[in-house]
């Protein structure tokens, strides 16, 4: 089964997040991605909570988020019940986040990083599974 990655970013990043949308399709996923399509203004926490949702209710697997910092739009995915979303502006992190503590999201920060280091950061999130043993414990404690 392919898995499904939504795709959300603030106004300012549309086309950072169509290249990862264009690159995670070439690597055979299925890209969902939910705008903002125009450069007009938005919110990016409506946008967070948006992806974050999708994967909540079963709509996405994983998900990948622009901002400028990527800060704000994770912490607004983070609100969702049950979801993880990390922000990582290199690829151990980003390996980290789904080894360690079985993220669903990643954020990226489009004024923080390129797009080379954007797309290895992705490759790296994807590539990673979730590790369990300890981890499980610890993420079931993340969880309450």
């Amino acid at each position: 089964m392919t898995k499904r990655i939504v795709l959300s970013s603030d106004h300012a990043d549309i086309e950072l997040r169509k290249t990862i949308a264009a690159h995670v399709a070439k690597l055979g996923y299925e890209a969902i991605d939910i705008g903002p399509m125009t450069s007009e203004s938005t919110h990016y926490p409506l946008h967070g909570q948006a992806a974050a949702q999708k994967i909540a209710d079963g709509g996405a697997d994983l998900g990948i988020l622009i901002c400028g910092t990527g800060q704000g739009i994770m912490m607004a995915a983070n609100k969702v019940p049950g979801i993880r979303c990390g922000v990582c502006s290199d690829t151990f992190s980003a390996k980290m986040i789904r080894a360690h503590n079985n993220a669903q999201m990643l954020s990226l920060g489009a004024r923080v990083i390129g797009e080379g280091l954007a797309l290895e950061i992705v490759d790296a999130f994807l590539s990673a599974e979730f590790e369990g043993g300890r981890h499980a414990t610890r993420v079931d404690m993340i969880e309450g």
